[in-house]
């Protein structure tokens, strides 16, 4: 499904002092939202500090069951610098390396908001640019609160973003749920036309209610997704939280090739959320 978009420049209206933002859509089904921001980060700050601590968190190592976070990825997530810093000019940048640390060849970072903030529903954005190579994979994504009590997949997985570096003009939007996780996870992909990931920003969003998640680029609705639309239980009815990381290697992506130079950044101009209001 996808939305004409100069129909959306013209009603799709961004007001930074009041922290609202209007989402006018065509007639198709989809009723006029509202949303008010509730939670952000802009980045901004000197070049080489830590984000803001009372926003994110991380995820170190290699997973709890030391499989490269269940995908068989390749690096070791750090919270280091070297790996994810403020780049000085109002961008968050997380950075894979090749590097020998702790056992692994390649290193990383994976930030997250559990335990600071999470929200059930809303519109939740990112305005990114991708690293570039065979065998990295960037992604800003979204668990369910209760992942500690009912374990992955029944706490669900909202995929805002995931980005396959050998496929430099492609993005994936995904649910995995209970029935359906894995490679079995209900999914589609976006294609640029004229232009690639890595070479501009483009903004990534999903706005998610109790019976739907829809998945944007920039202005475009590329997918919607409801309870009749999944081949299992639907588990989007309750609080999530935020994560981002650039992952190198797994199985989505296999492994780097010589094509691939490191390091590679991705660069996150800014995280929003938003709650919607009548």
């Amino acid at each position: 499904m996808k939305i004409n978009a100069s129909f959306l420049r013209r009603c799709v209206m961004l007001v930074a002092v009041a922290g609202l933002w209007l989402g006018c859509k065509e007639d198709n089904g989809i009723s006029e939202r509202k949303y008010q921001l509730v939670w952000e980060d802009d980045f901004s700050g000197t070049a080489g500090t830590s984000p803001d601590p009372a926003k994110w968190t991380y995820d170190i190592g290699i997973g709890p069951g030391n499989d490269g976070w269940g995908n068989q990825e390749l690096q070791y997530y750090t919270n280091r610098p070297e790996n994810v810093s403020l780049d000085g000019a109002g961008n968050l940048a997380i950075t894979a390396r090749k590097e020998n640390f702790s056992g692994r060849a390649f290193t990383s970072a994976r930030l997250n908001t559990k335990g600071v903030f999470a929200q059930a529903y809303g519109r939740y954005e990112a305005r990114m640019k991708m690293p570039w190579g065979p065998g990295i994979w960037p992604a800003f994504w979204m668990l369910g609160n209760n992942i500690d009590e009912v374990s992955w997949p029944q706490c669900g997985e909202i995929d805002i973003m995931e980005f396959r570096g050998q496929q430099p003009t492609l993005i994936h939007g995904t649910l995995h749920g209970p029935g359906y996780s894995g490679g079995a996870a209900v999914t589609k992909s976006f294609a640029l036309s004229n232009s690639r990931f890595d070479t501009e920003f483009h903004v990534f969003a999903v706005e998610w209610g109790e019976n739907y998640v829809d998945f944007f680029v920039d202005d475009t609705l590329y997918q919607r997704l409801t309870p009749e639309d999944v081949p299992g239980e639907w588990v989007y009815n309750q609080p999530f939280f935020l994560i981002m990381n650039v992952a190198v290697g797994g199985n989505f992506v296999g492994f780097p090739t010589p094509q691939t130079n490191f390091p590679q950044t991705m660069l996150v101009d800014y995280v929003r959320v938003y709650k919607e209001v009548n």
